[in-house]
């Protein structure tokens, strides 16, 4: 089993999954689901990417749209391209190493050694998903050889049923980054990215009415997986911005993340008003507010209690005037 203290960092469609922020990997296509409509051959890998609205996606940096461009369709000087295909057979390689930024090793196959070598074998990212029984020994020896085989550039995948310990023991034990698929289950992708997940993944879906127009993402889930990646993302993984606008996503992502717990603490302070024997700006409790600020500066000792006691005074009276307003008839 491999083992490193450095986690790795892969670049997967120009983007950096495994260091800074979680991403958003939208539009997963796997050809060995492709539909075969009435009766005629299942549509190409070049067919099934031009036909897909498929999006992955950082903050601030997207697979497949751009701002001011339609979904599905290439910004100026890029071809159409599919964030992760997983082939059907040998005889998709070719077409996934021209139109996709990574190759899939399907958990349904990862003894077909043949083909997983033929994927590993194209240079490019590879992801390796778990076999559902296969332990976690397993599963790493299986990603050391597609990175021998292949570039080196290899992604693990944990999806289906989601075992998000052994997703933080493959992460801690490989080095390499680890990805969940979320497809079906977007309730997971908060727990996911606190587990330590370097991105979600979410699989396309048939484009209705044309069933051989695989890549449309359900949009709940799609949602549910950016929320994820930008609210739980900036309390848990730490980030090492390099450029100023990297910096000012980072903050974005913090500012997001506070704006939901501002919101949250203001609904609960207006339950405590409603419990209070005397509610509003005459039942503060300047002690309790005291302490409050003193446990908070033990978590921010740089703000230090002064500047804290300032902050926390501003948002308990708009707490206490938000109450107020909702009091009124």
């Amino acid at each position: 089993m491999s083992s490193t203290l450095e986690h790795r960092v892969v670049a997967l469609g120009g983007t950096r999954v495994g260091a800074g922020p979680a991403v958003v990997v939208a539009g997963r296509i796997s050809l060995r689901a492709r539909p075969v409509v009435s009766g005629g051959p299942a549509p190409s890998l070049q067919e099934a990417v031009a036909a897909a609205r498929w999006r992955g996606e950082r903050q601030g940096d997207q697979w497949g749209e751009r701002p001011g461009s339609r979904g599905g369709e290439a910004p100026p000087g890029r071809e159409a391209r599919a964030p992760l295909v997983e082939p059907a057979d040998a005889g998709d390689l070719p077409a996934i190493a021209e139109r996709a930024d990574g190759v899939v090793v399907g958990a349904s196959w990862t003894r077909d050694i043949p083909l997983v070598r033929g994927a590993a074998a194209l240079g490019m990212p590879v992801v390796v998903e778990r076999r559902p029984s296969a332990s976690l020994e397993e599963w790493l020896a299986l990603a050391d050889y597609c990175a021998l085989e292949g570039s080196g550039e290899v992604i693990l995948c944990e999806g289906g049923r989601l075992d998000l310990g052994l997703l933080r023991a493959a992460r801690e034990a490989s080095g390499r980054p680890v990805l969940a698929d979320v497809t079906g289950a977007p309730g997971l992708s908060a727990a996911a990215v606190a587990a330590g997940a370097d991105g979600l993944v979410l699989g396309g879906l048939p484009a209705a009415p044309d069933p051989s127009a695989p890549g449309v993402v359900d949009a709940e889930e799609l949602r549910a997986a950016r929320e994820a990646v930008t609210l739980v993302g900036a309390l848990l993984r730490p980030e090492a911005p390099a450029t100023l606008p990297e910096c000012r996503e980072a903050i974005d992502r913090v500012d997001a993340a506070l704006a939901t717990l501002l919101e949250r603490r203001a609904a609960l302070a207006g339950v405590v008003q409603t419990l209070k024997p005397v509610g509003g700006f005459a039942g503060r409790d300047p002690e309790r507010e005291r302490s409050l600020v003193a446990r908070m500066a033990r978590r921010a000792p740089g703000l230090g209690e002064e500047r804290l006691a300032a902050v926390m005074n501003a948002v308990i009276e708009a707490g206490l005037h938000l109450a107020e307003e909702r009091r009124r008839p």
